[in-house]
């Protein structure tokens, strides 16, 4: 396989997992190592991907930790950032 079809089964592997996570099925912490270690899809995007990526999931997991939503930690929100994230993360790829 190439890195760059690497980079899209890792992009797809984490697009599935953001679902298990909001079906219940996958923590917040699981999402995040799987995420940390997508290195192929991480070397295949611009660099700027990176860290926008790492804080959008630090901040998914530290959402965690509250049973409600909060002001600062609104998961529907962070949720929605990923799935941004990800069309985008696809779109540079596919081009």
């Amino acid at each position: 396989m190439t890195a760059h079809t690497d980079a899209l089964l890792q992009l797809q592997a984490l697009d599935d997992a953001l679902l298990r996570l909001e079906d219940g099925s996958l923590s917040a912490a699981q999402l995040n190592d799987q995420a940390r270690a997508a290195h192929a899809l991480l070397a295949a995007l611009p660099e700027r991907y990176g860290p926008v990526l790492l804080q959008l999931l630090d901040r998914l997991e530290s959402s965690a930790l509250f049973t409600e939503e909060s002001c600062s930690f609104s998961q529907s929100d962070l949720h929605t950032h990923l799935h941004g994230w990800m069309a985008k993360a696809r779109a540079q790829l596919i081009d």
